[in-house]
């Protein structure tokens, strides 16, 4: 009965061995890991490069906004202002 209950043992070992992924199966899978990896820093990468574009024209509105309130404001004063030399 022990050498029985012994290969059924050996036999089961080996059952379990054998269903294991293969090394083809494991190549493969650390191969779709690595494409993962490289496919969320191509997205890291181009989200970062979407911002840097919102974020460079953002500032070239603000720029073009201080610039138009300051040239209103220097008109108002020029308008404002009483024309010099010119006294009745």
């Amino acid at each position: 009965m022990k050498k029985v209950l012994s290969l059924v043992a050996v036999a089961g070992m080996f059952t379990f061995t054998a269903c294991g992924p293969s090394a083809a199966e494991k190549e493969a899978a650390a191969a779709a890991a690595a494409q993962i990896v490289t496919d969320s820093l191509a997205a890291v990468e181009a989200a970062a490069a979407a911002q840097a574009a919102a974020d460079s024209t953002a500032a070239a509105a603000v720029a073009a906004e201080a610039t138009r309130v300051a040239d209103s404001t220097a008109a108002a004063a020029a308008a404002a202002a009483p024309a010099k030399g010119k006294k009745k």
